[in-house]
């Protein structure tokens, strides 16, 4: 299946399926490393709110969720800079703290954060993300749950976008131009 987003054509990388198995392994892992220990999932919008979502509902320890904006994406390109546009309201002061991304590309954006989070002295902090592109990494992050590593290309779908579209799809697709 081929699809036509703005002015580039996209084709199917991974499927609905694909990625609802992945994130019920995930919450498996989540479920036992954090039985009896309430931890806060931190998404970062925009990209990250259907795998949060999804994963959320799959969890069945005690846990919370709270939301933060963070970008660094103008069209296909990382801009390099990181603009915080909703913060963080809930303290995490000794609780279990999991950052949960749609996709870790260059790392510039979690390497920025994590450091802050890890300033306000969590019990634990860890990164959940559902894509990572390896070779893309210049700010190496430790990525305790990973849905898939997939090569240095254009993604949108399940949130992630294309200049603001694209992101509800219940797929990844990946550029075919």
């Amino acid at each position: 299946m081929a699809i036509h987003i703005l002015d580039k054509s996209f084709k199917s990388y991974l499927s609905k399926e694909e990625i609802a198995a992945r994130i019920d392994a995930l919450a498996e892992r989540i479920n036992h490393d954090y039985a009896g220990k309430n931890p806060l999932l931190i998404p970062i919008l925009n990209g990250s709110f259907m795998f949060a979502s999804d994963l959320f509902k799959k969890l069945t320890i005690p846990a919370e969720i709270s939301f933060i904006k963070l970008a660094s994406y103008k069209g296909t390109q990382s801009t390099g800079n990181v603009i915080t546009a909703i913060g963080l309201e809930t303290d995490i002061f000794q609780r279990h703290v999991i950052v949960v991304e749609d996709i870790v590309d260059t790392g510039k954006t979690l390497s920025i954060f994590l450091p802050q989070l890890a300033h306000q002295q969590p019990h634990s902090l860890n990164v959940c993300a559902l894509l990572h592109k390896k070779e893309a990494t210049v700010h190496p992050i430790d990525i305790t749950y990973l849905g898939f590593e997939i090569p240095n290309l254009f993604v949108v779908g399940y949130g992630l976008d294309y200049n603001g579209q694209g992101r509800n799809l219940d797929c990844i697709m990946q550029v075919a131009d």
